[in-house]
């Protein structure tokens, strides 16, 4: 045993490159989920006393990590305000009368939204919006969404926290001695960056990418559902135009008819004047439609025993069965409408949605309703063997109320770190209370927001960095490299520092780049006598910048599936875009550095 332990002491700068080795395989391979191989990599050095307990669990008291989880809270509160849906609706409206100029503005809110929240969410917002940009503008969705996925990417290295990746790298790089970063000391870089990448994609895209539409995902992200509105008498709405009123404003809703005194009115919609007891005929998704029902305005749906209103204790999703009896009669006839004091707030029908008003709509197999009520009927929907997979919706309504107290916490977490008035952790905290106080966010909702897998993998590779260190690992590399590097002027660092940085990022997930790479060229510009900070902030962009393919960085894995692209989609538009991207980032820190 004793033997064992000595060969482990003596060899263990050599053991810890051949586990990063096995690492990098387990990454590429993609078998576990990186989370999994970050957590066995640092068990293993754990396992061969390379680190003890101690070191192990003093990976937790980064900052870094609680910064990215609070960031994911705030960009989940714009979500749930309807900030960011409201910021696309606005464009989508522009797109028929100038299609250019809308696709132009939607990519720059993109670039600017991403500066300051995590892009994930933002592609997962934008991708059912883009793809009614296209059908609105005649493009093809897939010469949208790879940029839409790139322009995220560059938008994220504008700021400090625009992505994980740069926070990582701030953390580490304070960890190895160096001066914290301002939230906006990148931004001259990114700014040129992000100048560099859209020039691109503006320039080459009609060459570079794909412009069928085969393959495209459908999905419930973009699920629509027939529903009518009926104007209360009390109702706000009365007395103005459609088109000056919240239902024709919001790009999800799309209005279809007003009926009036037993009459279809179909055209000229925007200029009827809304009277109470109009009912108002729109098609909408399920988060609309939630948000809908919570308005004093009007009642969403249909009812006939009663009047369950529009704020039943409850609301369900219910599919009819195939051996339902009034599948062909009209919805307003279904048995349990008469039975129950339910309202059906609407209902969805694979691509054929019905044409006619809600009651008219005849019964198909397999139609989804969304039905509301107390919690006594709607558990008596449950013993219907006429209906299946009724179980409570997962859509939640947006609180527009609340989006000015969200973009106001965004906002004071990047005035307050921008002046130094305190740390980014501690505004970005800060904020996260402000938050659940003012209800922007359900504590649940907050908590789910998060993205565990990128915590723990990052947790895992901060254990990882810190065993490399204590091994010798990192000196180990330092050193094979520092006599080719003697010598060599700044800028040949820098472009070499990106390269190698670039390149595994599209290997392997860019935050493990980020804890991996940035401690080695800290040590790296120290002993070739330079100063490491533009090296660290070429890793920084270059862990960010992954063009070339769908698994180098999460937003792309997301517009891959949904658009249906080919692997060598993302080769033809990603190389060019590393390549054109890398030499003007390089540039612009050899400039101002």
């Amino acid at each position: 045993m004793d033997d064992i332990r000595l060969f482990i002491e003596n060899w263990q700068a050599q053991i810890g490159l051949v586990i990063l080795a096995l690492m990098f395989v387990g990454f590429v391979m993609e078998r576990f989920p990186a989370a999994v191989v970050a957590i066995l990599g640092a068990c293993s050095f754990l396992f061969l006393g390379i680190i003890d307990s101690k070191q192990l669990f003093s990976a937790f008291s980064n900052s870094a990590p609680i910064t990215i989880a609070a960031m994911f809270i705030l960009s989940g509160a714009l979500l749930r305000t309807g900030t960011i849906d409201a910021i696309a609706g606005a464009i989508i409206q522009r797109a028929s009368k100038r299609p250019r100029l809308a696709v132009a503005e939607m990519f720059f809110g993109v670039y600017v939204a991403s500066a300051f929240m995590n892009n994930t969410p933002v592609v997962v917002v934008m991708i059912p919006i883009i793809l009614k940009l296209a059908q609105a503008t005649g493009y093809s969705a897939k010469k949208l969404l790879i940029p839409l996925s790139f322009v995220c990417i560059l938008g994220g290295t504008t700021t400090l926290i625009g992505t994980s990746t740069n926070l990582i790298v701030d953390a580490v790089a304070r960890d190895s001695g160096l001066e914290a970063f301002g939230i906006f000391e990148i931004t001259p870089y990114g700014l040129i960056a992000g100048a560099a990448g859209m020039t691109m994609l503006a320039v080459f895209s009609t060459w570079l990418l794909p412009k069928d539409n085969d393959g495209l995902a459908g999905g419930d992200a973009d699920e629509e559902f027939l529903t009518e509105l009926t104007i209360r008498n009390a109702s706000t709405l009365r007395g103005k135009p459609l088109r000056e009123t919240p239902i024709a404003k919001r790009s999800k809703i799309t209005v279809t008819a007003i009926k009036r005194e037993g009459r279809y009115l179909r055209h000229n919609l925007a200029n009827e004047i809304l009277n109470p007891a109009d009912i108002v005929v729109i098609r909408t998704n399920l988060p609309e439609l939630m948000s809908l029902r919570t308005s004093d305005d009007f009642k969403v749906g249909i009812v006939r025993k009663g009047d369950a209103g529009a704020m039943g204790d409850v609301v369900v999703e219910a599919m009819v069965a195939p051996s339902h009896p009034s599948i062909g009669n009209r919805l307003y006839d279904i048995p349990f409408l008469s039975m129950l004091n339910v309202r059906i707030l609407g209902l969805s029908r694979f691509r054929n949605l019905p044409r006619s008003d809600l009651p008219n709509a005849k019964i198909h197999a397999a139609d989804k309703l969304i039905v509301t009520g107390s919690k006594a009927d709607i558990a008596r929907m449950y013993e219907n063997p006429n209906l299946f997979g009724v179980a409570n919706t997962s859509a939640l309504a947006f609180r527009r109320d609340k989006a000015p107290l969200a973009i106001a916490a965004l906002a004071a977490v990047v005035l307050l770190s921008a002046f130094n008035v305190m740390a980014i952790e501690v505004a970005a905290i800060l904020a996260v209370g402000f938050i659940l106080i003012a209800r922007c966010i359900d504590a649940d909702e907050a908590w789910s927001s998060i993205d565990g897998n990128v915590l723990v993998l990052i947790f895992g590779m901060l254990a990882v960095g810190l065993a490399l260190e204590e091994s010798g690992s990192v000196t180990m590399v330092v050193n094979a490299l520092a006599p080719y590097l003697q010598g060599v002027p700044v800028w040949a660092v820098v472009f070499a520092v990106y390269v190698l940085s670039v390149l595994l990022t599209e290997i392997i997930t860019n935050n493990a780049v980020a804890i991996l790479v940035t401690p080695i060229v800290i040590k790296l510009g120290t002993d070739l006598g330079i100063d490491p900070r533009p090296l660290v902030i070429a890793v920084m962009f270059a862990a960010s910048a992954s063009f070339a393919t769908p698994i180098g960085y999460q937003t792309n894995t997301l517009v891959y599936a949904a658009g249906g692209y080919r692997f060598t989609d993302f080769f033809k538009a990603g190389i060019p875009l590393t390549i054109g991207v890398g030499l003007a980032t390089c540039l612009a820190i050899v400039a101002f550095s």
